[in-house]
């Protein structure tokens, strides 16, 4: 059987030289080159045609979710798995928004690592445990803060998804066909929302929507 072949891709030269001996214990398993950021990991593809790239999120010049475009823009048939310390919510979105594979932490287990890019290669979507149950927690804190939110300006849920869209830059016409509403229900809702939050035009109503997290 032939060998998965895997890139490493991490600023810190140490973390490389150590993961490339401990991946290599593993049957099947091929490290066939070293990068130490995403420019580089994206060149090395171009040489040595991978199976998998391990990609660090936090690098100099070109980070792991920059390098994880690039790759995949170039060479969709690429694995990416984010490998990182870095348990950050917002990274693994965009990561997975451009195509990685799933997104694992350093201090996993290797065998969990190993697991892992077997897994990708098939088309699992692959995320750590901790990982996932961060991303829960996160979007419970979210719901939790626009329940406050609501109680506090008493905006009902209608409102509420009425200032996300504002957010995201809609005029009235395509959030009522988008909400199933009328044009002018939604002319008058934003009135009311206006005054129950003190405020004057959408983009103050679009800072209000940032600021408070309701935007998506």
């Amino acid at each position: 059987m032939d060998k998965i072949k895997v890139i490493l891709a991490d600023d810190e030269k140490l973390i490389r030289n150590g993961l490339k001996m401990i991946l290599e214990t593993f049957e099947g398993i091929e490290v066939i080159n070293t990068a130490s950021n995403g420019e580089e990991a994206l060149i090395c593809c171009r040489e040595d045609k991978p199976d998998i790239v391990l990609m660090d999120i936090r690098m100099p010049k070109c980070d792991g979710v920059l390098g994880t475009k690039l790759i995949k823009q170039e060479f969709n048939d690429v694995k990416v798995l984010v490998l990182t310390t870095f348990n950050d919510a917002e990274y693994i979105h965009e990561a997975l928004k451009y195509g990685a594979s799933g997104y694992l932490l350093k201090d996993s287990d290797y065998e969990l690592i190993y697991e892992g890019i077997k897994a990708c290669l098939k088309g699992t979507v692959v995320v750590d445990p901790e990982v996932a149950l961060n991303m829960i927690n996160g979007s419970n804190d979210k719901n939790k803060n626009i329940e406050q939110i609501k109680k506090k300006y008493d905006l009902n849920q209608k409102e509420i998804n009425i200032i996300k869209e504002i957010a995201n830059g809609l005029s009235n016409k395509e959030i009522g066909e988008k909400l199933f509403l009328s044009e002018g229900t939604i002319k008058n809702n934003i009135s009311s929302i206006f005054n129950k939050l003190s405020l004057r035009d959408r983009t103050q109503l679009t800072i209000f929507a940032f600021k408070n997290d309701i935007a998506e």
